[in-house]
């Protein structure tokens, strides 16, 4: 079944979230980039807002793909007591020692990596590298946010090899990128263990604005539609 993601970025909008029936709150600075990091004050006020009702995840921010730098993000961002860490996988660098560095550093914490798929082909390599360090999952997602989709970036014969080399090395797959509305039908023809979202979310669909609670319980009525399961049994998805 398919769960939805919102990403948010103060404990206002996760409380939205939380009662428009979103399965994870994601949390994450959109000013920031794709994958904006939140200060920790403010990742722990969202995690004192959610109290324990969603599993709550939060970006490490756009980092060169760099081990030591990531490392003490994920280290960094994993003490505030989130359940899982997403870390971005971008172009140049050396990402196979970033996943390694990562699973090194992630404490209680599961971890997610994020593959900007407008910068990175999402390889079966390094799908694998992820397995093999004890990730939980692998999302692609869109680094630049230009009006572009993720399904303008790939088709839907890529994202569906994404989503069977996820499966078959024992991960969930998740799928982002300035989805719309209109995404979200035959997105879930493809069956990804996760639909996320940020833009459709807010108000006037930018997402650096507020998320407005009537765009929220649209995304969550059309991924319903297309097979959600209920909130409540989310958190079998993440333990």
């Amino acid at each position: 079944m398919i769960r939805m993601l919102a990403s948010v970025t103060n404990p206002e909008e996760a409380e939205i979230a939380v009662r428009a029936g979103a399965d994870l709150i994601d949390l994450k600075n959109p000013r920031e980039g794709a994958l904006g990091a939140l200060p920790a004050g403010t990742i722990r006020a969202c995690l004192a807002a959610v109290a324990g009702r969603r599993p709550v995840s939060a970006t490490i921010g756009d980092l060169p793909m760099e081990p030591d730098g990531v490392a003490t993000a994920v280290a960094g961002t994993a003490a505030t007591g989130v359940d899982i860490v997403k870390m971005g996988i971008g172009a140049g660098g050396d990402p196979q020692a970033c996943i390694a560095a990562a699973a090194n550093m992630r404490s209680t914490a599961a971890l997610v990596g994020v593959i900007l798929a407008d910068m990175t082909e999402p390889t079966p390599d390094l799908v694998a590298a992820m397995a093999d360090a004890g990730f939980i999952g692998v999302m692609l997602d869109t680094g630049m946010k230009d009006g572009r989709t993720l399904r303008d970036h790939l088709s839907s014969d890529a994202l569906t090899d994404f989503i069977g080399q996820a499966r078959d090395a024992g991960l969930w797959a998740g799928l982002a990128g300035s989805l719309r509305l209109a995404d979200i039908a035959p997105l879930a023809m493809l069956r990804p263990s996760i639909l996320g979202f940020r833009g459709a979310l807010c108000r006037g669909g930018a997402r650096g604005d507020v998320i407005d609670p009537d765009r929220v319980a649209d995304v969550v009525r059309s991924v319903t539609a297309s097979g959600r399961a209920p909130a409540d049994t989310a958190m079998s998805l993440w333990r």
